[in-house]
């Protein structure tokens, strides 16, 4: 007579979907989207793995906040921000979503500033 043990099953089965949520970010039509479907961005202006984009700016374009713990993960990378708290970039472009973008799907700040935003796409 086999026995099943469901607490057994359940502990086996966490760490693989700890794995598969873990993602920061989503794929839509060659897209990067966060959780909630909405937009993400990268801006010019960062480099060396620096979020160029705080205090005012940041109001404005609201970064992808990385959780405490989180750990960078094949094309995943974490920035510390300015204010200590840390950014997922995605192939070492810190990743934004833009406050003018009211439903998943907007993209209303590619090219603002100048061009300097633009919609972050899958490699």
């Amino acid at each position: 007579m086999k026995r099943f043990f469901p607490a057994l099953a359940i502990g086996l089965a966490l760490p693989a979907m700890t794995a598969l949520a873990a993602e920061p970010a989503m794929e839509k039509n060659g897209m990067l989207v966060d959780a909630k479907g909405m937009t993400l961005y990268t801006f010019n202006q960062d480099s060396g793995g620096k979020s160029m984009c705080n205090s005012g700016c940041s109001e404005y374009w609201p970064p992808l906040k990385a959780a405490a713990g989180a750990k960078a993960m094949e094309d995943w990378t974490l920035v510390k921000r300015d204010d200590g708290s840390m950014q997922w970039a995605y192939y070492g472009k810190p990743l934004y979503t833009f406050v003018q973008d009211k439903k998943p799907g907007d993209m209303t700040g590619e090219g603002k500033m100048g061009g300097a935003w633009h919609v972050a796409k899958t490699q």
